[in-house]
Order: structure tokens, then C-alpha cells, then sequence
């Protein structure tokens, strides 16, 4: 009987395959980052039936901040109080600590404004005032006489900026040239600096990043993930942001509520070609991700040896970017999603008239594919490994001893081979060159021998293993004869770290002046193809991410997920249901101040999803309703969001953000914080 069922569904499940309506490609395939200097209204109001003014945007805009370490923020009280999410601020807050404490596992609130503690080096800016300088630039760069288009660009952007400095309106900001759409717009941003900056309230990290890297991109979640600073001015007063704040709402978001999360994306690629994309699919994830996995079993192995917090920092940091990419590299395999960005390109190369871009494009990357192994694989970094970073040392000796330098010049590379030589052959080394070699091996294209040659038929362990007992550079000072020699008798050197230098290095150095020379030329087509999306949709596309103010527009909405539906929100029950199905076992742990719950903090919403489409840099993203109160704060996406670095997806698109109601009752049931709710929400 079960396997009648089973064969029943299977045929069923065929059904509904074939039957499902293909999504067809449009313009929000690109997403909904809009700028505040081309805001949506026409789409807001066919959309929501919403139509805010000018007063609106300017209001909203002057509410947002952005964060020194990358992330977003905003005003949330008229005297100065930001909010932003904890894992923005975590390394941040270190310098508020004293002697003898732990904030990280104990949270920290003060309780008087005398009590907030000022942190070095953190601050906070807000876009003040902008302008689209298109014309302006434009002008400059066409009436310069200077050859080279990017110093025209960039001579244009210092006469702009110096010009508009000259203004009231725009003295004393910092002043940035922001370039969309390849070069159709420019636009000028003013920003407004606040240096002095204390620390006000932040939980435990346990409870922020609840659910640890398991949870990460995931979703239902439960974090409480919110930090609270203030701003002063040059009084060592609190900022009067009066004028621009977002009120906090506690009642929060509810299900099919209009929203909108304004903050700073880093970036996007949304204009990538279809062959550009192809390349990423083929090369530049599959690589990368190879790295990542490898060095987060590496890590993870010596943290389990010898836990720190450096280590637990560094994982973490490696296997948010392992799943980052496996998102986006999933998405890239998803045939739905990848047929899409066919389908709109065919769509504006079909209104395209004259020379082909796209075919022009294509032919530069079919010329640096058989690169692409050596670019990604054999990059000096130190991540490489001591060993791989001494040949390429090596390699760059050799070829100025050939071009005839100086004997300084030489001496400085040798100085630079003594040092590395000092920190090679350990453990960790060992490991690092061992990967590096078989993550080459893995890669490199089948009729390219260097491999071959290299290893001889051995592994690369026993490569490995005989290069660190044979190579003179392993041994002391025994390295420095060579160094002494002419170029002819240095040649004639068979050792074997001097062979795998010369086999090696070579090939990187010929990727990297590939990749340099058609750098230029691919950057020109580019722009060229997103002036051609453009002219055909305009400003009804937004602008690739920049790490600059934009707003999304989305609604509070489930999404069907892994056979079952997730909910718009979670709540504190299911914090605990979590805790104790886990046993109490990190990261599901409880921090010593949760674990006796009252009743009514248990019913409280917690972290609820929307359809905004947002990008890291959007960590600690406001999220308000459209009378601009706070309703949410933002600090993830859904794992099905990750391809959002090229697409759009609204149907399992999710931001992740803690809901209002969810950060209101941890400040009352749990720490208490009687002053800081009364700043959130006034008595009236």
C-alpha cells in the first residue's frame, strides 16, 4: 500500500511540475533598491494605492543612518538615540568594556543617560541633502581635454564636489560622487558626520544570534538582534534629531502590512550578462566556495582542539560567506531563475539596434576562461599559505633578476624571502599549500599539463611531504647561495621549490595581465549593455546596490518552504520550544536572565519576514510602515534570497527582521530597561 502511494504522489508531483506557470521575466527581476533621488511613486501608488509626497521621502531619508562598520541604523528618538542590530555592533561595543567585564555574555544597559559610555572610532552618518550632478559631469568631462576617460571622470568629480562645497546647504559634509547605471547618472550625496557616539543598551550575544551559524540565513528565527547607541554633539549633549526620527510602533507589523526597509545595500549584480553569469556558475563560486569549505573544516578542527574567540570569529565569518555563495550558486543552477535573466536580455538585445555588445562581451570572457583556474586559485594572499606566497616571491626575483634591476631592487625581494622563509614548513603551512594543490588540481583545465608535471605521478600529499624534506629553502639558510648567482646558473637550479615557482607563477602572472588587459574593454561593454536596459525601461529599474540610502518597498508575508508554510512571525514560545528541543546546547542556549519567562513575554512576537528586497549592508535597516514608524529591524535574509546578488525573487524572497513588539517586550519582561522603553514609546 505505501509503495502505491508513494508511485501516486511521485506521478502527481510530475503533474504539477509540467503544469506549473513559468514566472516570466520583468523588470523587478532587478529588484526594488529604489534611490531617494528617483523614488517609485508612480509604482507605489498602482501598487498600494499609496502615494507619498516629497516631505515623506526627505523625512524618511534624513531618519536613516549609516554605520562605520558597514552596516545601516537610524534615528529612533529626538534626542539622538540609534538603533542598529548587535552583530553590527558587537566588536564595536568591545571598547565600551571595562576591566572585569564580558558584555558579550552579559548584554549591557545603562541605566542613566551618565551611564551610556562613549566608544573610539565608531560613527554614524546621515545623508543630509543630494543632487543629480549628471549634467554637470557630463559637461566637465566633454569639455576636458585630457585623453584618459577615467582621470576626465575623476577631474569632474573634484571641480562638482569643490563647486557644491562652496554652497550652504552643503558646507561642512562629506561630499561622495555616486555613479549609476554605468554612467547615465551621477549623483551627489552631502552626509553629515556624528563622531561622538556611546553606547546606550546591548543584549547578550547568545540570545542576538540565536541559533549560531545553524540558523543563519534561515528562517522561522529567533533573534533578538538590536543594539541601541546615542549620538552627541559637540556640547557632549544628546543630538536633537527631532526633526528626523522614526517613531517606534509597538504593535509592530501584521501580516499583508505595507513596509519599507531603508538602509544601505553594499552590492548587487544584477546587470551581469547571461555569459558573465555563465562564468560566475562555472569558475568564480565553484572555486571559491571549494576555499571556503576546505578552510572552514581546517578551522573548525583546530578551534575544537584549542577554542578562542578569534577562531569561533573567523569560522563563522567563513561560513557566512560559504552560504552566501552556495545560495547564490544555487540560484544560478535554478533553470526558472537563470531562464529569466535570458529572457530579458533577449528582450532589450531584440530592441538593440547596431554593434552586439553582449557577442562582443561573451568573446572576452571565451578568451579568459582557460585563465580563470590560476586567477582564482593562485592569487598571493596570505591565506595561500607562507610557501605559496615565498613563490611568488621567488617568481618575481627571477624575472627582475632577467630584466637586468638594480642590485636594490634585488635586495629588497630578498629581503622580503628571508622573512617568509623564517614562517614556512609548519603545520599550518603544510595544510595551506596542501589545499591550495589539490584545489589547483581539481581545477585546472585537462590539457594543461603544469600538474602533471609537477606531482610526477605522486599525490599531493607526497608531493608535499618530499618538497618540505628535499627544498633547500626548508633548511635553514641553505636557500641564500642561489640568490647569489647570475641569471644563467640560477636557471640551471633544480630545486624544488624553485621548480614549482617557475611552473607556477608564471601562470597566475599571465591571468592577471589577461584579466588587466581586457579589463578596460569589458568594463566599456558593460556600461554600454546597462545603457541599453536604460533606454529601454528607464528609471523603472533600480540602480545596482552601492552601499548608499535606498528604500524597498514589500508587504509582511509567509512563504511555503521545505513541504510546509512558514509563518509571518515567530514568537518568544518558540525561542524556548527551540532551547529545550535542544537540549540547552549551543546555540540554542539560553543567556541566565532568559530562563524564567513570564507569561506575557512568552506570546510576543519576535522576528517576522517581507518580500523588501535587501542585500547585506542592509543589517540594521529600519523597517516602517507607511506612517514612518519603526515596525521591525532588519538583520537577515531567507537562504532563498542569497540569489538575490543577480535576481529578484519575490515569491521566496524574505527579509528577516525583529519585530518591534519583539524588541519592546525584551527591554520590559527580560532586562527591565524602564528608561529606554520610555524613550521608544512616550507616555502620552
Amino acid at each position: 500500500m505505501k509503495r502505491i502511494l508513494f508511485l501516486l504522489s511521485a506521478f502527481v508531483l510530475t503533474i504539477n511540475c509540467m503544469l506549473a506557470q513559468h514566472t516570466a521575466a520583468g523588470p523587478h527581476d532587478f529588484g526594488r533598491m529604489w534611490t531617494f533621488e528617483n523614488p517609485p511613486k508612480a509604482w507605489l501608488t498602482k501598487a498600494y494605492n499609496f502615494s507619498p509626497n516629497d516631505s515623506w521621502f526627505d523625512d524618511v531619508r534624513k531618519s536613516a543612518l549609516r554605520m562605520s562598520t558597514g552596516c545601516s541604523a537610524s534615528f529612533v528618538s529626538p534626542n539622538g538615540l540609534i538603533m542598529t542590530n548587535h552583530h553590527c555592533s558587537r566588536d564595536a561595543a568591545l571598547g565600551a568594556q571595562k576591566e572585569g567585564e564580558d558584555i558579550m555574555t552579559n548584554g549591557f544597559f545603562a541605566g542613566t543617560l551618565e551611564e551610556e559610555r562613549k566608544v573610539p572610532n565608531v560613527f554614524f552618518e546621515q545623508l543630509v541633502v543630494l543632487a543629480d550632478v549628471t549634467g554637470e559631469i557630463n559637461n566637465y568631462v566633454n569639455s576636458s581635454e585630457n585623453k584618459d576617460i577615467e582621470a576626465r571622470l575623476s577631474e569632474a568629480f573634484g571641480k562638482v564636489k569643490k563647486d557644491y562645497a562652496k554652497l550652504d546647504a552643503w558646507k561642512d559634509l562629506r561630499l561622495q560622487i555616486v555613479k549609476y547605471y554605468s554612467g547615465v547618472k551621477y549623483s551627489l550625496y552631502g552626509y553629515k558626520k556624528y563622531s561622538d557616539i556611546r553606547l546606550v543598551a546591548i543584549p547578550e550575544t547568545d540570545i542576538a544570534f540565536y541559533g549560531g551559524d545553524a540558523d543563519n540565513f534561515t528562517y522561522p528565527r529567533y533573534d533578538v538582534d538590536f543594539t541601541f547607541w546615542r549620538a552627541y554633539d559637540e556640547d557632549g549633549k544628546p543630538v536633537n534629531s527631532s526633526a528626523n526620527y522614526f517613531k517606534f510602533n509597538p504593535k509592530g507589523a501584521k501580516e499583508g502590512d505595507l513596509v519599507f526597509v531603508v538602509g544601505n545595500p553594499g552590492n548587487t549584480e544584477r546587470y551581469r550578462t547571461v555569459d558573465q553569469l555563465k562564468w560566475d556558475r562555472k569558475y568564480r563560486y565553484p572555486m571559491t566556495l571549494d576555499f571556503l569549505r576546505q578552510m572552514i573544516a581546517h578551522l573548525q578542527e583546530d578551534y575544537d582542539k584549542n577554542p578562542t574567540d578569534e577562531k569561533m570569529n573567523m569560522i563563522f565569518g567563513m561560513a557566512n560567506g560559504e552560504k552566501a555563495y552556495s545560495g547564490i550558486l544555487k540560484g544560478l543552477k535554478n533553470p526558472e531563475l537563470f531562464n529569466r535573466k535570458v529572457e530579458i536580455e533577449n528582450l532589450v538585445r531584440k530592441n538593440h539596434k547596431g554593434e552586439d555588445y553582449w557577442a562582443e562581451l561573451k568573446a572576452e570572457y571565451d578568451k579568459l576562461a582557460p585563465h580563470s583556474w590560476a586567477l582564482i586559485l593562485l592569487s598571493p594572499n596570505p591565506m595561500r599559505g607562507n610557501t605559496m606566497m615565498l613563490m611568488h616571491a621567488i617568481a618575481k626575483y627571477d624575472e627582475k633578476l632577467h630584466a637586468g634591476v638594480s642590485e636594490d631592487d634585488l635586495e629588497d625581494i630578498v629581503d622580503q624571502i628571508d622573512y617568509l622563509t623564517k614562517n614556512i614548513g609548519d603545520d599550518e603551512d603544510k595544510f595551506y599549500l596542501t589545499m591550495g594543490l589539490k584545489l589547483i588540481n581539481s581545477h585546472i583545465p585537462r590539457d594543461n599539463n603544469t600538474m602533471r608535471e609537477l606531482l610526477k605521478g605522486k599525490s599531493v600529499e607526497e608531493y608535499v611531504e618530499k618538497l618540505m624534506k628535499k627544498s633547500k629553502f626548508f633548511k635553514g639558510d641553505k636557500w641564500k647561495k642561489f640568490f647569489k648567482m647570475d641569471a644563467s646558473k640560477f636557471d640551471k637550479q633544480k630545486d624544488m621549490l624553485l621548480v614549482a615557482a617557475r611552473k607556477l607563477i608564471p601562470q597566475y602572472n599571465a591571468a592577471s595581465k589577461a584579466f588587466a588587459a581586457s579589463s578596460a574593454k569589458r568594463k566599456e561593454l558593460e556600461g554600454k549593455i546597462v545603457q541599453e536596459y536604460f533606454k529601454y525601461f528607464g528609471t523603472d529599474l533600480p540602480p545596482d546596490a552601492t552601499f548608499t540610502l535606498r528604500i524597498s518597498d514589500g508587504v509582511v508575508k509567509g512563504y511555503d518552504y521545505n513541504g510546509t508554510k512558514a509563518p509571518y512571525k515567530t514568537t518568544f514560545y518558540g525561542m524556548y520550544d527551540r532551547n529545550y528541543s535542544f537540549d540547552h546546547k549551543y546555540p540554542w542556549r539560553l543567556p541566565e536572565r532568559y530562563k524564567y519567562p513570564s507569561p506575557e513575554l512568552l506570546k510576543q512576537p519576535l522576528d517576522f519576514v517581507s518580500t523588501n528586497d535587501i542585500i547585506g549592508g542592509n543589517s540594521g535597516s529600519a523597517i516602517i510602515n507607511k506612517n514612518k514608524e519603526v515596525v521591525g529591524l532588519i538583520f537577515d535574509g531567507n537562504i532563498e534570497s542569497l540569489p538575490g546578488n543577480f535576481i529578484y525573487d519575490e515569491k521566496y524572497n524574505r527579509a528577516v527582521s525583529v519585530h518591534a513588539g519583539g524588541i519592546i517586550a525584551a527591554l520590559k519582561y527580560v532586562y527591565h530597561a524602564g528608561r529606554l522603553l520610555d524613550e521608544l514609546v512616550p507616555a502620552k
